[in-house]
């Protein structure tokens, strides 16, 4: 296309300048002109006409064929900087990071308040202060599989947490945290409730085996004394292993139950005094000892009667099993404000502050050997926990050595 115009003027040009040459001379002839002027004439005409034509541009050459100009490369997004993936992030319960060339670019809220709100701009590997998780962020752009990575005592002691990334386009990752301290918890606790279970059920059953066997390799010829402390014995390790396996069922059914609220009205008043009847009617030796302060007035609330007297029955027991003989043990039910407190204390030798935290943990001793000789399970304030939980209630042990326990529980009231 460039071509045809250039070649066009060049040739127009000469055309023109023969012509005035030709047109010069005609009238030079015409005009009487001498043969030299006449020559002359046309000779400077063909000089202006070829200085004319070797002035004008020479024509362009072809253009050699334009190939499609190649199409743009893209330039690289960063999802980090999108605004809807901000938007994502914030909306994250769990702690979030955006790094990008081992630099934190974004967290979330969660994440600020796990390590705290210096981490953006920061070294993830300083960010993140765990030695597996530092090992592993290290060899991220080797080729590393992306595995999962369990974070042990991290960020405190016997916590747990795990890690997760997922790739982005250039050297930019997600990182994912995810706290199972709560799971690891439930699986511990699980099985120590096994095993505890079965040691506790172990215990009486090889005692029971034991004389049983001991009896009839006798075959018949020990005396009436012996086999009477033999059978007592048998009978009692039957009974221990029976309570245990009642307080295991109560357990089972009360953590069944904790999360559908009571709507059954009932009278604490009267389910703590039928509870104390109970108890006093009972065959055991401090049955005397309970003192009681419940006052005239009823105490209404929603709650299940069944479960909140085998409450009653087990915090009285317990202060009759480990309070000292001929002590009172004061069974009080007050009123305070919307709530009712129900409080029972003993005066006896008292629990240290470090045992405290851990009463209501199942099959938890302070003393194993005493707790069994008065035929304690070790889940007793544990199902009171859990009871007292399903009611709304809040449980309180104080305690002081050599003066004594006090166990609390207080239930809002119906209003």
């Amino acid at each position: 296309m460039r071509r045809i115009p250039a070649m066009f003027d060049r040739l127009s040009s000469l055309v023109i300048a023969l012509t005035l040459v030709a047109i010069a001379a005609i009238f030079a002839t015409l005009t009487g002109g001498d043969p030299l002027s006449i020559a002359i004439m046309a000779l400077t005409g063909f000089i202006a006409a070829a200085t004319v034509y070797s002035a004008l541009p020479a024509a362009l050459p072809d253009a050699p064929p334009t190939s499609a100009a190649p199409s743009a490369v893209p330039a690289t997004i960063s999802l980090l900087r999108h605004p809807d993936f901000a938007h994502w992030v914030d909306q994250e319960k769990e702690p979030l990071l955006g790094i990008a060339d081992n630099i934190v670019t974004i967290a979330n809220d969660a994440a600020i308040r796990l390590l705290g709100r210096h981490i953006v701009g920061a070294d993830v590997r300083t960010a993140i202060r765990h030695p597996a998780a530092t090992d592993w962020l290290s060899r991220i752009d080797d080729g590393t599989p992306l595995e999962m990575v369990n974070l042990i005592d991290f960020p405190r002691p016997g916590a747990r947490w795990t890690m997760r990334i997922a790739a982005l386009s250039g050297r930019e990752y997600i990182i994912f945290l995810s706290d199972r301290s709560a799971i690891d918890a439930a699986d511990r606790m699980r099985s120590d409730f096994v095993a505890n279970a079965s040691h506790e059920l172990r215990t009486p059953l090889a005692a029971i085996l034991g004389y049983v066997e001991t009896l009839q390799d006798m075959n018949g010829e020990t005396d009436t004394a012996t086999r009477s402390r033999f059978l007592s014995i048998i009978s009692r390790e039957a009974g221990r292993m029976q309570q245990l396996v009642i307080d295991l069922l109560s357990i089972s059914r009360v953590e069944a139950d904790r999360f559908r609220r009571p709507t059954t009205p009932v009278d604490l008043a009267a389910i703590v005094g039928t509870s104390i009847a109970q108890l006093r009617d009972s065959e055991q030796v401090r049955a005397k000892d309970i003192v009681a302060r419940l006052g005239e007035e009823p105490m209404p609330m929603l709650g299940d009667g069944a479960q909140l007297g085998q409450l009653a029955h087990n915090i009285i027991s317990n202060a009759m099993k480990y309070g000292h003989a001929g002590t009172p043990v004061t069974v009080e039910l007050t009123r305070e404000g919307r709530w009712v407190r129900l409080a029972v204390s003993d005066e006896g030798d008292g629990i240290a502050p470090d045992h405290l935290p851990r009463l209501t943990e199942r099959f938890y001793r302070v003393d194993e050997a005493r707790s069994r000789s008065v035929g304690g399970t070790g889940l007793g304030l544990a199902i009171v926990k859990h009871i007292s939980e399903r009611h709304q209630g809040q449980l309180d042990i104080e305690s002081e050595l050599g003066k004594g326990t006090r166990v609390s529980v207080t239930f809002p009231l119906a209003t």
